[in-house]
């Protein structure tokens, strides 16, 4: 049998079959007279993917391109920027562009100076590979 708390009072030995709902089993509680069914467990994403899409959000990649990159939903991360209150920082003088690489890549990438002399760069790792974002003012090189 499956083991049910009421959510308004956290009773769990008073819990009674009340039905069916929806095709969901519904349960009375006994001791506070209150109906509930037994909440979904949705599917739990890791804190890892929900701080990189926050940092690639505010670095100016796009919704997509963060879908892309991270392969988690635009929806859904649309949905952690309003939860979190994110507010994106206004990049118009920016040109971000971005590329995922490998440790060999990104050693020939910084093994050049002239990438990223006078130009905002990050770098972060992203599972075994990395993520490269780098930025020139609009209408520069």
């Amino acid at each position: 049998m499956e083991i049910a708390i009421c959510p308004k009072c956290n009773d769990q030995e008073g819990i009674v079959k009340s039905g069916i709902v929806n095709n969901k089993q519904r349960y009375l509680c006994k001791r506070c007279a209150y109906h509930f069914t037994v909440r979904k467990v949705g599917k739990k994403i890791d804190n890892y993917y929900i701080v990189k899409a926050i940092q690639l959000y505010l670095e100016g990649l796009s919704l997509r391109e963060i879908e892309r990159v991270l392969g988690v939903s635009h929806s859904t991360i649309s949905n952690w920027i309003k939860k979190y209150n994110i507010r994106k920082p206004d990049l118009n003088v920016y040109d971000p562009t971005y590329k995922i690489v490998t440790f060999e890549e990104m050693q020939a990438f910084l093994s050049n100076r002239d990438v990223y002399t006078d130009k905002g760069v990050i770098i972060t790792e992203l599972g075994s590979k990395f993520l490269v974002i780098r930025w020139n003012k609009a209408g520069g090189n």
